[in-house]
């Protein structure tokens, strides 16, 4: 097991010593960021073979992560001396944080033992720093004239550095923020306490900052550090919302006065939030730069992606997809033929207009192992099994013409038009929205099918 160390004060100068140079973006390699989400992340580091390893509990919970290794060259290398960390944790290996090129090296070397996938709401928006700093040109003209309007309404306004004397002006000014999102509640509190350990180590981490004043009252501040040589990362940014372009001001200003050398600025993710989506795409990006996470596949997923590749025309990221998020072991059945899973399907929990309902999805066989009834003992266990534990309805989209006679031997009938709905919004349909029409088998076949379907995955 490799011997990982908390993230300490005392050892900026050993991390950055490794970040500094690499010119990698991401916000989550700030040494500020690590140190201070500390209480919800437990980061550690360990350097291994010349590389910078960050390990730390994934959204505060069980489940362990790793960063992209940080170093000079590939890192595929000492992938498996993570995945026997991982183990030894009783976890299977998950590297966060990926880039692109990151994760070309792993499927370089390790090709086809990992899924990825790149969540759009945790990718970071990165800017020109010149771009804040002046907003230039016909797209920016919107943020000036808000700007110019601040300015004409508070004429008494002015910028100042962000000093250990304003930080209980800031606690107070967040408080507000945080009362008036109250939906938000859980990740301000964790955001509040990341804030109390920044201003207490405010210089120790290398921070800078800035505020806003409309005569002597605080109304808006920020505050970041340095992810790289070259960028800068804007951790903070608050603003009183009475008032009016506060944000947009503070934001101008406080590139402005960062130090030239910083030619990119980071201001972070979305999270998924339509209005923070929408604002931060107003200042118009350079790069939104993908994180994708890779996690190693068991060797039941490792063959249900290469089934799935060889039966069906789906790209490589539907199918990583698919795994990360929807596949279980226990909802699949497999059939074997000459030591391979020669064919597959997956019994997904919904609930629809029919009650508890189970989408037989992803039946597919082989092509060297079709016309040997494989599909076929499938769908008998399949059907055993609905059955026998009560399901009221069972549904499929037959993706050729010809398998509608085929599933009709199994009680499937009719063509429906079906939705599905997910937390995500993952497409268990066809792609195409006209063609999604399914055969049901139903309990109680009894009156008339729905005109339509809508089917909500059921965990």
């Amino acid at each position: 097991m490799i011997e990982f160390k908390p993230v300490r004060l005392e050892d900026r100068q050993a991390i950055e010593r490794h970040t500094m140079p690499s010119g990698i973006t991401n916000c989550d390699l700030a040494f500020a960021n690590m140190f201070c989400w500390q209480a919800m992340y437990h980061s550690a580091w360990a350097v291994i073979e010349g590389f910078l390893v960050i390990r730390f509990q994934i959204g505060g919970g069980e489940k362990i992560g790793y960063m992209q290794p940080v170093g000079t060259g590939d890192f595929a290398p000492i992938i498996p001396c993570l995945a026997e960390d991982a183990h030894a944790h009783g976890q299977r290996l998950r590297i966060i944080g990926l880039t692109d090129r990151g994760r070309e090296m792993i499927r370089g070397m390790h090709a086809g033992q990992f899924a990825f996938e790149s969540d759009r709401a945790l990718e970071d928006y990165i800017y020109s720093a010149d771009d804040l700093r002046n907003l230039p040109g016909r797209r920016f003209q919107p943020k000036r004239n808000h700007i110019n309007r601040f300015t004409a309404e508070y004429p008494d306004y002015r910028y100042e550095p962000l000093t250990p004397d304003r930080f209980a002006a800031c606690m107070d000014l967040e408080a507000r923020w945080r009362r008036e999102h109250e939906g938000h509640t859980s990740e301000l509190c964790a955001e509040q306490r990341a804030m109390q350990r920044a201003f207490d180590h405010f210089e120790e981490l290398g921070m800078l900052g800035g505020c806003i004043y409309v005569g002597d009252r605080l109304v808006a501040f920020t505050y970041g550090s340095a992810v790289n040589d070259h960028t800068f990362d804007t951790h903070v940014e608050k603003a009183d919302t009475a008032y009016d372009g506060a944000f947009t001001i503070i934001n101008k200003l406080f590139a402005q006065h960062l130090p030239a050398h910083f030619t990119l600025i980071n201001r972070e993710e979305d999270l998924g939030l339509e209005g923070l989506r929408r604002a931060k795409l107003s200042y118009h990006p350079v790069s939104i730069a993908h994180k994708f996470t890779a996690i190693r596949l068991h060797p039941d997923e490792i063959a249900c992606k290469e089934l799935w590749q060889a039966a069906f025309d789906d790209d490589e990221q539907f199918i990583d997809s698919f795994l990360i998020r929807y596949y279980s072991r226990r909802r699949m059945l497999t059939a074997r033929y000459e030591g391979r899973t020669a064919a597959m399907l997956h019994l997904l929990p919904f609930r629809s207009e029919l009650g508890r309902t189970t989408y037989v999805y992803g039946v597919a066989t082989d092509p060297a192992f079709r016309n040997r009834g494989l599909a076929q003992g499938l769908m008998r266990e399949a059907m055993r099994i609905i059955e026998e534990r009560g399901d009221d309805a069972a549904l499929l989209i037959p993706s050729e013409e010809w398998l509608h006679g085929f599933y009709s031997k199994f009680g499937f009938g009719g063509s429906v038009p079906v939705a599905f709905n997910s937390e995500d919004g993952f497409d268990f349909g066809t792609g195409d929205s006209e063609r999604d029409r399914a055969m049901v088998w139903r309990r109680d076949p009894a009156g008339p099918l729905p005109e339509k379907l809508t089917c909500t995955f059921s965990k």
